[in-house]
């Protein structure tokens, strides 16, 4: 029942902060790319293992960010003026 409460209720966040998360969103699937391909230079199976594991946990964070950012809404800037 708890999970159903959180999984539907909509927040709202700055778009600063949305363009940061994107940011980091950009630089671990970077990070990944780059780990993983050098996979190929490793000899010792248990540095192969982690490295595999370091990509894995990294395309994991930046897909659970990415679900945070589907499930947010960007707030829109506030008028300058009084109305």
């Amino acid at each position: 029942m708890m999970a159903d409460c959180v999984a539907n209720d909509a927040f709202e966040i700055s778009p600063r902060f949305r363009s940061t998360v994107e940011e980091r969103i950009a630089r671990l699937e970077r990070g990944a790319d780059y780990d993983e391909a050098q996979l190929e230079r490793l000899v010792d199976e248990d540095h192969i293992r982690r490295q595999m594991r370091l990509v894995a946990m990294q395309r994991a964070e930046a897909l659970r960010m990415r679900l945070f950012l589907d499930r947010s809404q960007t707030r829109q800037p506030r008028p300058l003026t009084a109305q």
